[in-house]
């Protein structure tokens, strides 16, 4: 087992929090949620063949309908315009429009 000292442990932390609070920011606009809608975005180990060791789960849990998880099969950090604009997609594509 490897050392991990407690600086790198926040540090490493804190960049995470920070790829995630970028994230949610893009994704809110995205996805056009109300400041009543709440979004998560968590990185989660894939476990699925073919899929990367990371991936990351956004849920949009929007005021009167159901929630929804939607995938990115990439780590947070390497989430792109074009993952977002495939979420948005997906997200539309999944139930009804407001």
């Amino acid at each position: 087992m490897a050392f991990v000292s407690l600086k790198a442990w926040r540090t490493r932390s804190a960049e995470r929090a920070e790829t995630a609070a970028r994230l949610k920011q893009a994704l809110r606009a995205a996805l056009d949620l109300d400041e009543a809608d709440t979004l998560a975005v968590n990185e989660m180990a894939c476990a699925d063949p073919g899929c990367p060791d990371m991936e990351t789960i956004v849920l949009v849990m929007r005021v009167g309908a159901p929630t929804r998880a939607l995938r990115i099969r990439r780590p947070m950090e390497a989430v792109d315009a074009a993952d977002i604009a495939t979420l948005v997609a997906e997200d539309r594509d999944s139930g009804p429009s407001r």
